[in-house]
């Protein structure tokens, strides 16, 4: 027979086993019950851009694909740092995901750290940086902006969203191989650039594909060049930068998908199952290649691996450059 002492013992030593068994046996049962209500997608950058308009193919199939609305949320501010911030510290239930670009990681004090308080769950993409010119800028290729801001330093500006994008720190890398000077412009995002670069508010601008594809083909935008190992088929005239004499100028930006640090693990396979499957898929195949990018279908560990190949790289021009990025 137990003692009152003995049974409040009793009790509280099943109330601790139950307390660690919990997360183990409910598992599968979360899982299997996952979604159950709405998911947001944060993106961290405004409407319009290049992230957004992937984010939003993305969104639209996984709305299908997990059977709960997939919502897009624009929480853009300080070149996406407020939107990863706003991820981080997400309950980590599979109900907040975030999508990224490559350079995450180069501010000074973001308020999160990319490898620690983030899940990775899938690459969705790789999409290069384009040099871009309104059609009265007086610069037809690479050759052409080398020598004119060499001779008139500064007397070029070139848009971009702002630090920790890839578009800056490829206008820096630009400027560090080149020796040239030209005026850098920042922007919101690439949505808001590009309608600056087609109103001649900015001469230049290193931009994605999606948002200024149209205005490519109207005419409206000059493509320069494009910052990748191989042309664009979307762009098949447009060399890249080292066809254009300018070897090293290499800036891809890679698109993918976290989740907050704890969100059960059954949970983010299931997210990668989905969006593998949607990024293999032969129509987003196309949109991506008709956007200027390619699919990067990938298991979370490959995209952890991305993550650390890629901000490895950045963040080392980053110091070798001495960039304060705050």
């Amino acid at each position: 027979m137990l003692t009152p002492y003995r049974t409040l013992r009793f009790f509280g030593a099943a109330l601790v086993a139950l307390a660690y068994c919990a997360p183990v046996c409910c598992a599968p049962a979360v899982a299997e019950d996952y979604p159950s209500r709405p998911i947001t997608l944060i993106i961290p950058f405004p409407a319009g851009g290049g992230v957004d308009t992937v984010g939003r193919v993305i969104a639209a199939r996984l709305t299908t694909a997990l059977g709960q609305q997939v919502v897009v949320e624009n929480r853009a501010g300080a070149g996406s740092v407020v939107g990863i911030r706003a991820g981080a510290k997400a309950p980590p239930d599979g109900y907040t995901i975030l999508m990224i670009t490559t350079g995450a990681t180069t501010p000074t004090n973001p308020g999160y750290d990319i490898y620690k308080d983030f899940a990775p769950i899938g690459l969705i993409a790789a999409v290069p940086i384009m040099i871009q010119a309104h059609p009265s800028t007086p610069v037809n290729s690479l050759t052409d902006l080398v020598a004119l801001a060499k001779k008139e330093p500064g007397k070029l500006t070139v848009g971009t969203p702002p630090p920790p994008t890839l578009n800056y720190f490829g206008i820096e890398l630009f400027k560090s191989l080149t020796g040239a000077e030209v005026t850098t412009v920042t922007y919101k995002g690439t949505g808001p650039l590009t309608n600056d670069l087609v109103a001649g508010h900015v001469m230049l601008a290193f931009n994605t594909v999606p948002p200024a594809i149209g205005n490519i083909q109207a005419g409206k935008i000059k493509a320069i060049a494009v910052c990748a190992p191989a042309r664009l088929a979307v762009a098949p005239d447009v060399p890249t930068a080292a066809e254009a004499g300018l070897p090293g100028l290499d800036v891809v930006l890679y698109y993918g998908l976290l989740a907050p640090a704890g969100t059960p693990p059954a949970i983010v396979q299931r997210l990668n199952k989905e969006l593998r499957q949607i990024v293999d898929s032969d129509e987003v195949k196309s949109r991506l290649i008709s956007d200027g990018g390619a699919a990067m279908p990938s298991t979370p560990d490959e995209y952890t691996a991305n993550i650390a190949r890629e901000e490895g790289k950045w963040r080392a021009l980053v110091d070798k450059l001495g960039l304060k990025i705050e």
